[in-house]
């Protein structure tokens, strides 16, 4: 067993945060070791199975989904996948999908709610072929109780999604009413659906786009962009001959008229000379 400061143990087959109590009291330097005796690893048990493509294709697509549309509109929102997170007193969990608004987005090993401030704002389970207790009953209860404003299970082997959302004063979840086969999430200012057995975020009527469909996309523009460099590459070349051509027709021009204006000046020459030979014959005669 590891101890942090002398004031708190952390327990390695159960590892918690301090009370919030406790934490307030400790000096900077004690919340700093204990922040750095909390695990952010575990090894592979029955409480956490190895996943399969099914599981975590999902959960990667969807946070690299809001990345990539919050960055755009430089909004503030820390996502993670299986991030441990530590409430205080509380046992740990790790849930597939967080989102934490208006915080520093930088890499963490672990989010604590007494060291950062604030709890987490979103929560999202996959489920594949865990336990849908878990995540459909036991989740409800305990995230509610935390305080996380919303959260979502999306059930892809029976292509379900279910949204929950804490009711102003209360710490129990309301269902998420659907609209139009829409689930609309107030903490992400987005909606939820499923394409098949994809979960899709929407903004409006636009789909954010996952990573393969940006690649997709950008594929596409440097092809339509390659094309029209060929394009203006072989305008270019076409121009420059022409160009060459009528830069050689010039060439050759002013080698004609060189050529004229040589005769031109040889037969003024011959003439002058006759003119004076013409002259100097009349005054021998006169």
């Amino acid at each position: 067993m590891q101890r942090a400061p002398t004031s708190w143990v952390i327990d390695p087959d159960d590892p918690r945060a301090p009370p919030q109590e406790l934490w307030d009291r400790m000096t900077p330097e004690e919340r700093q070791r204990v922040l750095d005796t909390l695990p952010s690893e575990f090894e592979i048990s029955e409480a956490c199975p190895p996943e399969g493509d099914f599981h975590f294709n999902p959960k990667v697509a969807a946070r690299d989904a809001l990345g990539g549309y919050f960055q755009r509109i430089g909004r503030r929102v820390y996502l993670a996948c299986e991030l441990p997170v530590y409430y205080p007193a509380e046992r740990i969990f790790a849930p597939d999908v967080i989102a934490v608004l208006d915080v520093e987005v930088k890499e963490r090993a672990r989010w604590s709610v007494s060291a950062e401030g604030k709890g987490i704002d979103f929560a999202l389970e996959i489920l594949w072929s865990g336990s849908s207790k878990k995540d459909l009953e036991d989740n409800v209860t305990r995230y509610a109780s935390l305080g996380i404003s919303e959260y979502f299970v999306f059930d892809r082997k029976r292509r379900r999604l279910r949204g929950f959302r804490l009711a102003e004063g209360s710490a129990r979840y309301q269902p998420i009413v659907p609209q139009e086969g829409r689930l609309a999430s107030t903490v992400l200012d987005l909606d939820l659906s499923l394409e098949g057995d994809r979960l899709r975020f929407f903004h409006g009527l636009a789909p954010l786009p996952e990573t393969h469909e940006l690649l997709a996309r950008l594929g596409s523009m440097v092809g339509d962009l390659e094309a029209r460099i060929e394009e203006t590459e072989t305008s270019l070349d076409e121009e420059r001959r022409r160009f060459d051509e009528e830069r050689r027709r010039f060439d050759e021009e002013r080698r004609r008229l060189d050529a004229e204006r040589q005769r031109a000046d040889e037969a003024e020459r011959r003439l002058a000379e006759a003119l004076a030979e013409l002259e100097r014959i009349k005054r021998e005669r006169g």
